[in-house]
């Protein structure tokens, strides 16, 4: 059995679940998902729980079993509470400014990098004195929120001499030596 499949998954107050024609809706005070999932896999909502089964012990019933229990969890995780995520810029001369869901960025090209985010994600650039630049963004959507983020740090990936680049706030580069100088 999947140990993660087998799980209930509570509803918390203030959010609606529906199931209809293998298309799970999740409706919060963050907003309304939905999810897709194959029509093999069988999804209940009762009581205040919402079950994944099964229909066989397949290798691919097993394997989608713990898959949307997770995405519906993430859902009802999303729409009730919300993700936030943190993106640090380490650099001199590294800003991040924005204008509505436009994000403005300087990261040491020759130009500057505008982006226009999506508007499910709310997003908060903050700049203080004598610390790195933090862009904030928000969302109901944990993948979409996954993947704005994955695409700001690849516009400038951490390297490991200086540690200049975009990373997330409290994550670890690792770092190398650099060129030692002969004796």
């Amino acid at each position: 059995m999947s140990r993660i499949g087998i799980v209930p998954i509570s509803i918390p107050s203030g959010v609606n679940v529906t199931v209809k024609e293998s298309v799970v809706t999740v409706k919060g005070p963050k907003g309304e998902l939905h999810q897709k999932i194959d029509p093999d896999m069988i999804v209940e909502v009762n009581d205040g729980n919402i079950e994944v089964k099964r229909p066989s012990d397949e290798k691919k019933h097993k394997a989608m079993h713990g898959l949307y229990r997770s995405l519906i969890n993430n859902m009802v995780v999303g729409v009730s509470e919300g993700y936030k995520q943190q993106l640090e810029l380490v650099g001199v001369g590294y800003r991040a400014q924005n204008t509505g869901q436009i994000l403005e960025l300087s990261l040491g090209y020759s130009h500057p990098i505008h982006i226009e985010l999506p508007k499910e994600v709310s997003v908060e650039a903050k700049t203080d004195r004598k610390s790195n630049p933090l862009i904030t963004l928000e969302s109901a959507d944990k993948q979409l929120l996954g993947q704005v983020c994955a695409k700001l740090r690849s516009l400038r990936k951490p390297e490991p001499y200086k540690g200049k680049g975009v990373r997330f706030l409290g994550e670890q580069i690792r770092r190398k030596a650099g060129k030692s100088a002969k004796v």
